[in-house]
């Protein structure tokens, strides 16, 4: 996910001092300065927690003003219809979704939604759905030792067949290559 979104920022993000944006940005300036230069216990916790705090007032400021609207998931977040969409298909990756299923679960008709999720998004929800269940994959593959077959069922597939064909077609190697290089 960090990967995806560093890679739809600018090289140097800017964020002015507006009065609404601005005042929640100097509150957590503020707060960490006052834990930067102390010894107290969780200090280096709260920095780290408060660096993640400002990254992320930071990229709302700028993806609420950013005058590139390119198609994005972090700019379909905006809308509560498709961002609910993203939600499920990031929290139930392994269910079997069809576009019929997941209108059902935001409430929207098939044809509205896939026509609003590709606007907003730059791809069809079931093509954004398996960039993410192939990312995820990736990610198991890399940090566990996981049988492929398990990591299959993991992501939405039903055969560890169809699974090892989809991942070489996205990831250029099947599976358990892609496992030994990483």
């Amino acid at each position: 996910m960090a990967q995806s979104l560093l890679s739809l920022l600018p090289p140097v993000l800017h964020v002015p001092a507006d009065p609404v944006a601005g005042t929640q940005i100097a509150a957590v300036v503020s707060l960490l300065a006052s834990e930067l230069g102390t010894r107290d216990a969780g200090a280096r916790a709260a920095v780290a927690r408060l660096l993640d705090l400002l990254l992320i007032h930071a990229v709302r400021a700028w993806s609420a003003g950013a005058a590139d609207q390119r198609p994005s998931w972090l700019r379909a977040l905006n809308d509560p219809i498709i961002a609910r969409a993203l939600a499920a298909l990031h929290a139930r990756p392994d269910e079997p979704w069809t576009i019929e299923l997941l209108g059902a679960e935001v409430h929207l008709s098939r044809a509205t939604l896939a026509r609003r999720f590709t606007e907003l998004v730059g791809e069809p929800p079931l093509t954004y759905l398996t960039r993410w269940r192939m990312d995820l994959a990736a990610r198991r593959l890399n940090d566990t030792t996981e049988p492929v077959e398990a990591i299959a069922r993991g992501v939405g597939y039903r055969s560890e067949y169809a699974f090892n064909r989809a991942f070489s077609r996205h990831r250029g190697q099947p599976p358990g290559r892609y496992r030994r290089a990483a």
